[in-house]
């Protein structure tokens, strides 16, 4: 499975009690703070809690553009479950 097709199925997915914001990390090194999404079969639809330096407050990404996912809120790694993750976390 390609990392395209590994993204979409986790925002497809998003763990149920793990808030929909976080820190979008994108291939090119530019960090997106976000506070929702929407999640299509090519491309996340996110929308930043603030505006950016021209003022755009949404954002469309293609899956294959993102590298990795900060979350920003304290969560339990028992949330992480339900997509799959297992082993141990000290919380």
């Amino acid at each position: 499975m390609d990392a395209s097709a590994v993204w979409q199925q986790f925002f497809h997915n998003w763990p149920e009690g793990v808030p929909q914001r976080g820190v979008l990390v994108m291939r090119d090194g530019e960090q997106i703070l976000f506070d929702g999404l929407m999640a299509s079969d090519t491309m996340l639809l996110i929308e930043r809690k603030t505006p950016d330096t021209t003022g755009a407050r949404k954002v469309l990404l293609a899956y294959q553009d993102v590298a990795s996912l900060k979350f920003v809120d304290v969560v339990k790694a028992k949330a992480f479950e339900s997509a799959g993750f297992a082993g141990r976390i000290k919380d």
